[in-house]
């Protein structure tokens, strides 16, 4: 065997030292969910900064030549005594923030660790410690020595999104606070007995740090809180920040800052508070702050113990196909979507039988490629591998009971991929679930457009009926779909009497009033979706005009599995997000024979095929689409007279509801001229972009690129790795004045126009990843069958709104239903079938 520092010498050109902006993958392998904790420990490839588990480490090397591996493995010290009993030291100190690794925060975990590093060369597995680089060459010590500090100091991809996730939890100081103006008004506070000033309320008070008015706090989304008083005393006066009263500690308190809209730091409250007679020192709390507040609004009576089955003992299970989920910070939508999907055989077939074939076709970097990441996701759910107890910090040994916590895997790589570009899943904020079901399937069918397709088994036609009720005549469209949704028939609730006599001892202040939940029929909800609709400002080709017509919708195919949400999350008359706290009978069975789309009728005539007059500005000089440039195959470049007309009712009622004038032509332009409703969702939904309030840029204005400025490679590859074609983000960043973030909101509104353009696994051309197969037949493929079908899981939520609280779900697995609750997987008792959100069902053979 040659010299270890002769081999070292000949492979020292590949062994890089990490730079600023390196991707350094060492807490997780880029194939599966092998860690430095993991038997074997994981290797980081010393140019690429890959980082790969023992079973996979040889394969990177035969595939790649690549010899050298920085070999990280991490063993669990033994849990010491933080007791001050016999030896000398105090107890560690109780963190008072939530942030990682900085004064008064939670300790990083590498504290409980022991680490050994050292250097690796294949084949021969080679090995080469920090102490044996001292009796080499100068050039060898230095480099190799280089790669290894950067790779121990860097950054992991890991630690990244951990600091991301924790950084929302940081308040920040308020640019009001260092030069607070208080008024002298003699104003003293008394050190108890607060009450709103307006309304005499007693709890949740705040006081204007300006003025020493004591008003009530928000009314929140169930009712309870306060009577709004406290924001419009700001609203009226523009003093801008308050403190709550009971929440005052010497170590601080509660800060609102109603001019930022965020709780708030406040590096001078002793003094603003000793200007109003309150000296912090002595003051103790009394009230909950708004962190407890917020868990236990969200935390509604009841129904985080039932969905959770928290009242009951639950056995662990361990092995393959039920492994639990870390959760990465309000990832437990995502986790409760993935466990369902690689329930379903298409998904298993697609993605875990062919693991292997997936993986040797790996990209260079995996990390990035979606169905290898898919596909590392579905094996670590389904072989048992990391299906096993997590050891117990109370227990030195780790041989502790099982408590139902498991090892679990942690989806890092995966989420980050799925969520990139996305301006909501690519954030740690909490998401919907069915959003995040409906994006994903997105992702398949972009990435899957020339092989099989997973998302098939939820894909099915729906036949929607329309006859004009002036000429009697009907119109048959069909569209693609992927869940029924299902209205919440609130007036239909079989316990009418118990809500109203719960309400009115509400209403009357009574606190021992129970909590009741409606009950309402699932066969109620079902006739509310057959019923037709009616449609005010129907356009009849047949009578040349707007008309009345009447729609009902069927199902024109079967789907092998079936897809239901509740639509339990609505909006209130003041368009204040609420969840209906609803209890509904959803059958184990479900025939839906009955709702099978029947075509044309004997006899029936149908509706002209005339379009109706486009809508364009009264100005323009109809030229053609294109105008005088381009052809039909190309519509990039649009005459800049076409400009689509905005129904100005509808902006107008956006603008009177305070959203900006661009945000709500945008909304308008985007959901099609459809009605305010359409449009208020897009704005909520769009809140939070970057560009909400910027002007609106059509595809082919002058504000866009032309087709001769130069787009961003970055951004043009953000897309791309996105599942994408070049040429449909180029088409993308041109429509946005190549803005990134609103070409990936552009793209995805505009699906339907990019069909026609090639889109394969990875991004590729059609005749550059299949070898030039033949384009699928036109139209989308379906399957179809019997419309009789059984659940087999179900995914809960617990929480007022979609954006916070929890996703749990149940999955009935060899006849025994399972509840998967992130890392915790058990057999279930007691599934809450009647308080699910989304229903998967499958079909049933005859």
């Amino acid at each position: 065997m040659a010299d270890v520092g002769e081999v070292l010498m000949s492979v020292l050109s590949t062994i890089r030292v990490p730079k600023p902006g390196d991707r350094v993958h060492k807490d997780e392998c880029a194939l599966s969910f092998s860690s430095p904790e993991s038997e074997g420990g994981l290797y980081v490839c010393m140019n690429s900064f890959l980082g790969f588990g023992r079973q996979y480490v040889e394969r990177h090397h035969a595939r790649t030549g690549q010899r050298a591996y920085f070999h990280i493995t991490r063993t669990r010290k033994a849990k010491e005594d933080d007791s001050n009993s016999g030896s000398g030291h105090p107890p560690k100190k109780k963190p008072t923030r939530l942030a990682i690794g900085i004064e008064g925060g939670f300790d990083v975990e590498q504290e409980l660790y022991e680490e050994d590093y050292k250097v690796i060369i294949l084949p021969d597995r080679q090995e080469v410690t920090s102490d044996d680089l001292a009796t080499m060459p100068d050039v060898v010590r230095e480099r190799v020595s280089l790669s290894m500090a950067g790779i121990m100091s860097a950054d992991s991809v890991s630690h990244a999104l951990q600091v991301q996730q924790w950084d929302g939890e940081l308040r920040q100081e308020s640019r009001h606070a260092p030069e607070l103006k208080q008024l002298d008004n003699g104003v003293k506070i008394p050190p108890s007995g607060w009450r709103c000033e307006v309304c005499d309320l007693q709890e949740n008070i705040w006081m204007n740090l300006t003025d020493g008015k004591m008003m009530c706090g928000r009314r929140y989304f169930d009712g309870s809180g306060g009577n709004n008083h406290a924001l419009l005393h700001f609203q009226q006066t523009g003093f801008p920040i308050a403190v709550k009263l009971g929440t005052i500690t010497p170590d601080g308190g509660d800060v609102y800052s109603y001019d930022e809209d965020d709780m708030v730091l406040d590096s001078k409250l002793p003094e603003h508070l000793a200007h109003f007679g309150i000296n912090m020192m002595t003051m103790e709390k009394t009230e909950r702050t708004m962190t407890e507040l917020e868990i236990a609004v969200n935390q509604r009576v009841g129904e985080w113990e039932v969905i959770q089955e928290s009242g009951t003992t639950l056995r662990p299970l361990f092995g393959p196909g039920v492994t639990g989920m870390k959760n990465l910070g309000n990832s437990c939508y995502l986790n409760s979507v993935m466990q369902v999907l690689f329930t379903v055989p298409d998904f298993q077939q697609k993605y875990v039988s062919n693991i292997d074939k997936i993986i040797d076709e790996a990209p260079s970097d995996p990390t990035q490629d979606f169905k290898t990441q898919v596909a590392k996701l579905g094996y670590g759910l389904l072989s048992g591998d990391y299906s096993k107890p997590a050891p117990d910090p109370a227990d030195e040994t780790g041989a502790s009971e099982p408590r139902g916590d498991q090892i679990g895997i942690a989806p890092r790589m995966f989420k980050a991929l799925v969520g990139r570009g996305h301006p909501e899943f690519s954030t740690n904020r909490q998401q919907d679930a069915q959003e995040f079901l409906l994006h994903f399937i997105n992702m398949v069918e972009r990435n899957c457009r020339t092989g099989s397709n997973p998302s098939e088994a939820f894909r099915f036609l729906v036949e929607e009926r329309i006859v004009c009720q002036q000429s009697q005549k009907a119109k048959y469209t069909q569209r693609v779909d992927y869940m029924v949704q299902l209205p919440v028939q609130m007036d239909q609730a079989t316990n009418t009497e118990e809500l109203q006599e719960a309400e009115r001892r509400r209403e009357e202040g009574d606190s021992s009033a129970p909590t009741v939940r409606a009950q309402i029929p699932f066969t109620a909800c079902m006739a509310a979706l057959n019923e037709p609709e009616v449609l005010t400002d129907f356009w009849s080709s047949a009578v040349q005009s707007k008309t009345t017509a009447t729609k009902t919708t069927r199902f024109a195919s079967f789907p092998d599995h079936l897809v239901i949400q509740i639509k339990k999350f609505t909006f209130g008359l003041d368009w204040v997000p609420k969840k209906l706290d609803v209890s509904i009978d959803v059958p184990d069975t479900l025939d839906l024979s009955a709702l099978r789309a029947t075509g044309q009728q004997p006899g029936e005539e149908l509706l002209p095929e005339v379009a109706p007059p486009p809508l364009m500005t009264p100005d323009v000089e109809v030229k053609g689409i294109l105008g005088f440039h381009g052809n039909e195959e190309d519509d990039s470049l649009y005459s800049p007279l076409l400009s689509p007309v905005l129904d100005d009712s509808t902006v107008s009622q956006l603008c009177e509801m305070g959203f900006p004038l661009e945000a709500c032509r945008k909304a308008v332009y985007y959901t099609g001229n459809t009605g305010i409703d359409a449009a208020m969702n897009w704005i909520m939904g769009h809140m939070d972009d970057a560009d909400f309030a910027s002007p609106l840029v059509m595809p082919g204005c002058s504000s866009g690129t032309t087709p001769t400025e130069s787009l961003s490679e970055e951004h043009l590859a953000t897309i791309v790795s996105m599942g994408f074609s070049r040429e449909q983000a180029t088409k993308a960043l041109r429509a946005t004045s190549n803005v990134l973030d609103r070409a990936v909101d552009w793209i995805f509104s505009h699906l339907d126009d990019l069909e026609s353009m090639d889109v394969s696994e990875g991004g590729r051309s059609a005749a550059e990843s299949e070898g030039g197969r033949e384009p699928p037949p036109p139209g989308p493929r379906v399957k179809d069958g019997p419309g009789k079908y059984e659940l087999f899981a179900f995914i809960s939520h617990m929480g007022t709104s979609t954006m916070c609280g929890h996703y749990v779900c149940h999955i009935k697995k060899d006849h025994q239903w399972v509840i998967f609750n992130d890392q915790k997987v058990c057999a279930s008792e007691k599934p809450p079938k009647d308080l699910g959100y989304l229903y998967f069902y499958r079909r049933v053979s005859e």
